[in-house]
């Protein structure tokens, strides 16, 4: 494999998981929670940097459902991801504290809600991407050729990642997340870094595994018609 393509694997790794870390900022705290945030936007700004020429490609080319999936959704993502990193500026306590405004509610409800629809966001850029994804991490491990047993297997690990993921997006309450910030919500009080990102990496799963199969069930049912 190219070293480009491995930087630009560990680039996107590296943002998955400090946007996964970033969010649980009830165990964090505030300082490390800015922390992520500013090592989040360093490998934002070179993520987008790698992929420039992507953006000059946009109004270029014939579009098909995978395209413009892939096109909204970045863009989305894009969006979203700038949102959070500004409203994050008004509401910052240790990293930009002079920045800091006294009624901070309404840029705390934009910098969650924000938040919580990048992470959705991300996931579907993900599954639009995780067919390369995977042909990369078979070029870097040295996997070569098909296996049905291990394609069987992988198929039912990730029906049952999407399983535990709807049941703890009911229990975290994900969907309010995505429309109402509440400061005095309730949290699982037995929560844990390791429980936090095998809740978040299932409910993950939902999006990735949701949009990568959708757009096989579509790419197959095209095949067939233009037959």
């Amino acid at each position: 494999m190219k070293p480009i393509m491995v930087i630009r694997l560990v680039i996107d790794l590296g943002m998955t998981f400090l946007m996964l870390f970033a969010m649980a900022y009830q165990i964090t705290g505030n300082t490390i929670h800015e922390l992520l945030g500013g090592i989040l936007l360093v490998f934002f700004i070179v993520h987008n940097i790698l992929n420039r020429r992507w953006y000059k490609t946009i109004m270029k080319g014939k579009y098909n459902l995978r395209r413009l999936l892939k096109v909204v959704v970045n863009l989305l993502f894009l969006v979203s991801m700038v949102v959070v990193l500004i409203s994050s500026l008004p509401i910052s306590q240790d990293i930009f504290p002079f920045m800091e405004v006294n009624d901070d509610m309404i840029f705390r409800q934009i910098h969650v809600i924000t938040a919580y629809w990048g992470f959705i966001f991300m996931a579907i850029h993900i599954g639009v991407s995780w067919g390369v994804i995977v042909n990369s991490m078979r070029k870097m491990t040295g996997i070569s050729g098909g296996s049905r047993i291990r394609l069987i297997g992988l198929r039912l690990v990730a029906v049952l990642i999407v399983i535990y993921g709807v049941k703890t997006s009911f229990e975290r309450d994900l969907e309010s997340k995505l429309v109402i910030y509440d400061p005095f919500a309730s949290f699982l009080l037995a929560d844990s870094v390791l429980g936090f990102l095998v809740d978040y990496l299932s409910i993950m799963g939902i999006y990735i595994s949701g949009t990568h199969y959708a757009l096989k069930f579509v790419q197959k049912n095209e095949k067939v018609r233009g037959k």
